[in-house]
């Protein structure tokens, strides 16, 4: 279970990808919930 292996945390960090073996950091998750919102708020 290397780097090409996507399901562990070391295959997650070299793609550059976030799952449940590596979740984003609490700031970004923060910011992407208020921007999906403020972004639905204008389309209506």
């Amino acid at each position: 279970m290397g780097k090409g292996d996507r399901r562990t945390r070391r295959g997650k960090l070299y793609r550059g990808t976030y799952g449940k073996r590596r979740p984003r950091p609490r700031k970004q998750r923060r910011q992407r919930k208020r921007a999906r919102g403020a972004s639905q708020q204008d389309v209506d």
